[in-house]
């Protein structure tokens, strides 16, 4: 009896392209503040959000998906059809089954690649590039688009203070394709489900439907924010570790738009050089949990902050209590 055959993939794996979609309709902290009893100095003294994306009429996870999924395959010069995967993290697809992936694919107009989606919260868009490396490199595909997408205005409660201002709209995508030399570092990632309940819904789906309520988003912030800013603080720096980087061979940093308290003690806690340019997208479009990450890095692109072939750290983290993060080369 012959031995079973091998996968063989490329040596490496690198981002090809970046994308995003952003929706139309903007809600700043003075509409904001018609719902909820607070002011435009409070909220951005505690988050450094001033504004945020909600979707407008015709506009859903389905079209920004899509949108963004178009886009990424344009830049990166690759037809639908040479796709060997499709994989979407949104926490606001609220069809249990088909996937996301599976109707984007078809749209895509994909050789029938394979499709899934994943639930991974604000750590999503970085667990799914951690699995299209993996399927380069394993020759399970060839190249792979990896979209982040969320609808969180339909999941929030506007008149709770402690999560309304928080949260926004959006998405954005990646081709990772295969490279002769390694555009994307090892990925750290892990759980911590002790803390099950610090980002949560008011209902599962089966009380929602008993009870005709609408599930929405509930967090204990303080407890997301000492384990963001204490332990996802020290996994970055493992991150880097993974990577064999020192801070000073960072060009950009990419965290997960959560709040920007977290960022400055992410950045405390990494010591990086004052050229490392930071994300700060929060305060023109919120959290926009799985699309942040992606949504950042095309923002920061496109305005000319961040250039092609630079060095940059990525971190996700969130419900779950969940994170994950890479060093990538830009597209």
């Amino acid at each position: 009896m012959s031995g079973i055959a091998a996968s063989q993939g490329a040596p490496f794996a690198r981002l090809l392209s970046i994308a995003s979609s952003v929706p139309s309709r903007v809600v700043d902290n003075a509409e904001m503040c018609t719902y909820i009893d607070s002011s435009d100095e409070w909220i951005q003294q505690r988050t450094g959000i001033a504004e945020r994306r909600w979707v407008g009429e015709g506009e859903t996870v389905e079209t920004m998906a899509l949108a963004s999924g178009r886009t990424a395959l344009e830049r990166a010069g690759i037809d639908a059809s040479e796709l060997g995967a499709v994989i979407v993290s949104t926490v606001t697809y609220f069809h249990q089954t088909p996937s996301l992936a599976a109707k984007l694919a078809f749209q895509l107009g994909t050789d029938g690649a394979a499709a899934f989606d994943i639930s991974a919260a604000c750590a999503g868009f970085c667990y799914g590039l951690a699995q299209a490396e993996s399927l380069v490199r394993s020759g399970a595909a060839t190249y792979v688009l990896v979209i982040g997408v969320e609808e969180l205005s339909r999941f929030t409660d506007i008149h709770d203070r402690s999560t309304a201002f928080l949260f926004s709209d959006g998405a954005g995508a990646a081709v990772v394709g295969p490279s002769e030399v390694n555009g994307m570092g090892p990925v750290v990632w892990g759980s911590d489900g002790g803390q099950y309940q610090a980002i949560t819904q008011t209902a599962g789906w089966s009380e929602a439907l008993a009870d005709h309520v609408t599930p929405y988003i509930q967090m204990d912030g303080r407890a997301v924010f000492k384990w963001a800013s204490g332990f996802i603080s020290e996994a970055t720096k493992q991150v880097l570790d993974a990577a064999g980087l020192t801070p000073e061979d960072l060009d950009v940093f990419i965290p997960h738009q959560a709040n920007n308290r977290i960022t400055d003690a992410m950045l405390r806690h990494l010591k990086l050089p004052e050229h490392v340019v930071v994300a700060r997208t929060i305060k023109q479009f919120g959290n926009n949990s799985a699309a942040s990450v992606p949504m950042a890095m095309d923002q920061l692109l496109t305005s000319g902050e961040a250039k092609s072939g630079q060095t940059a750290l990525l971190i996700g983290f969130g419900a779950g209590l969940v994170y994950a993060g890479q060093v990538v080369t830009l597209p």
